[in-house]
């Protein structure tokens, strides 16, 4: 098996053992985060449902926001989701890091959020 595919096995695996025992609700939803090697988006998702309650990507910045680092651009896309949820009247998610560590990109989106008023 080549490395690649590996790297996404193990990936789906680690993505699988979290999904087991985080859930989504309409008053805590699952905040979903999925970065790219160019873009990031994140998700609040109700799971009972299955609907997305807000999503924000970095297209929705501007251009100057979209002309900073990765780390910074993630700080300002956990505001921005962060406001969205407030707007619905949610206080609480839960965190769905998707199998990436929890650093850098990761990390700074997260406490940006917490900062957001977004408590998980």
């Amino acid at each position: 098996m080549n490395k690649q595919k590996e790297k996404q096995l193990k990936r789906a695996r680690r993505i699988r053992r979290i999904r087991s025992k985080i859930f989504g609700t309409a008053e805590r939803p699952r905040l979903a985060i999925f970065k790219s090697l160019k873009h990031i988006y994140a998700q609040a998702i109700n799971d009972t449902k299955g609907v997305v309650v807000a999503a924000v990507s970095d297209f929705e910045l501007t251009k100057a926001q979209q002309n900073k680092k990765s780390q910074e651009m993630a700080k300002e896309l956990g505001d921005l989701i962060a406001k969205k949820i407030k707007d619905k009247k949610i206080n609480k998610a839960v965190f769905d890091r998707r199998g990436y560590k929890y650093h850098g990109v990761v990390k700074n989106f997260a406490d940006a959020v917490r900062e957001g008023g977004i408590r998980f």
